[in-house]
């Protein structure tokens, strides 16, 4: 006669303490809780405890796999998203994931115009083409961005406008006059294709890829150096390259932390979204044209002035696809942005001329290291970039600059002649330019 078998210490405790035990686990112990008998196995199957996996792991509020399909189960569908991933390291998985999630939902609350561009994860059949294609291997994490979402579509489809597919690149521009810049991240095809077209990245020995790319005429790309992790950023002349990510913040090996490998991609990524989420970058509307604007929105980079007749603000954004670092000249590049707007009293004496436009005199001073290395005054006219509020009107001045050494910093005046056709002009009014800093970015460069 077989001897009656002992209760395991689990099976002798009750439901309850049983459950919150269970609960503490990861899921690689709760699986094998669930091999130890069928009573265990059924507590290991509960729902709620693969639900609370998936929210903390994933941040799934229902069971999905990750291809969007409903699953029967929450455990069903952390199987399918451990499956689907099994060739990478599940911290990197997870962080991955959290980038792209964040992303999508900050685009959800300002900027739902880029969400039909993003398109459907990679496969790994389409990752391994273009590393056979262009005789690379990608980095970990980049494969893993890729597996995510595969860039966004670069749709010619003339309904869907030009202008809209110009302005919805996921990571930002600026313009100013006549100078846009609006940068898509791109599809796995279109690197390819990109690699083939640009010729000293086609004939380098260097493993670098354009992962980035302005869609408009004047080019920015992002390049992926894919033996180093870096990701650089510039024109098509390799002379001009910037790393993008201190190199310091990049591993090849293990990250102590997170237990993943992490590239200038992701890391360039991540900084990006927080940047999205503290408001440091926005979407903008100037005139007719919506866009993310990299101009910085920080409080320690932008200048604020207020007298009585209105208040001004400006910020300097780095170029990096226009600075010649090698060069004495046109070294340090920046756009500027002063916005500034009347008090509700000015703007009733400026009401008359606001549909004929403004005749803006400004004048900027250039100085780096408190000594004088150039000056701006000029004339424009700036009647396309008003911007309507409801107890005034505001105005918006771009224009461009350069400075031969860094730290700088640009200060001076703007004087506005409301203007309408005949010639006759109103009254002309200064507004202060507060000191505004020109600096190089310290860990990363957009």
């Amino acid at each position: 006669m077989s001897k009656k078998r002992s209760p395991t210490y689990l099976e002798s405790l009750g439901h309850l303490e049983t459950d919150i035990i269970i609960s503490k686990l990861n899921p690689s112990d709760v699986a094998s809780v669930a091999c130890v008998n069928t009573h265990l196995k059924s507590l290991a199957y509960d729902d709620s405890i693969w639900s609370s996996f998936c929210k903390q792991q994933l941040n799934l509020s229902s069971p999905i796999d990750p291809q969007g399909n409903l699953c029967p189960s929450f455990k069903a569908a952390y199987g399918a998203w451990r499956e689907a991933y099994s060739m990478y390291p599940w911290p990197l998985v997870r962080r991955v994931n959290n980038v792209w999630g964040r992303i999508r939902s900050w685009l959800t609350d300002n900027f739902s115009a880029v969400l039909p561009t993003l398109r459907k994860g990679a496969s790994e059949d389409d990752l391994n083409q273009l590393e056979e294609s262009l005789n690379v291997k990608l980095p970990l994490p980049t494969r893993v961005l890729y597996r995510f979402c595969d860039g966004q579509e670069l749709s010619n489809d003339e309904s869907m406008g030009r202008v809209w597919r110009n302005l919805c690149g996921l990571l930002g521009g600026y313009f100013f006059r006549d100078h846009t810049v609006n940068v898509f991240l791109l599809p796995l095809n279109n690197v390819i294709q990109g690699n083939k077209n640009v010729k000293w990245v086609h004939n380098s020995r260097r493993r670098y890829i354009i992962v980035a790319s302005s869609l408009v005429s004047h080019k920015k790309f992002f390049f992926l150096d894919c033996e180093k992790g870096q990701l650089l950023v510039g024109t098509k002349n390799s002379v001009s390259l910037m790393p993008c990510v201190s190199n310091g913040l990049i591993t090849t090996e293990q990250d102590s932390e997170s237990g993943s490998k992490q590239d200038g991609m992701l890391l360039w990524l991540e900084e990006y979204v927080r940047r999205l989420e503290m408001g440091f970058i926005r979407p903008r509307q100037e005139g007719n044209i919506r866009s993310i604007s990299l101009f910085p929105e920080e409080p320690s980079l932008c200048s604020v002035a207020t007298t009585s007749v209105g208040q001004s603000s400006s910020c300097a954004l780095f170029l990096p696809d226009l600075s010649e670092l090698k060069k004495e000249t046109e070294k340090y590049v920046f756009a500027y942005k002063i916005r500034f707007s009347l008090k509700p009293e000015r703007y009733v004496d400026y009401g008359r001329f606001s549909n004929s436009g403004v005749l803006i005199q400004l004048h900027l001073i250039i100085k780096s290291n408190e000594n004088v290395v150039g000056e701006i005054n000029e004339q424009a006219m700036i009647d396309n970039l008003i911007i309507h509020a409801d107890d005034g009107v505001e105005f918006v001045c771009l224009g461009r600059m350069s400075c031969p050494t860094l730290p700088g910093s640009v200060e001076g005046s703007l004087t506005f002649i409301p203007t309408r056709m005949g010639g006759v002009r109103g009254n002309p009014i200064m507004i202060e330019v507060a000191k505004f800093p020109l600096l190089l970015p310290a860990d990363y460069i957009f």
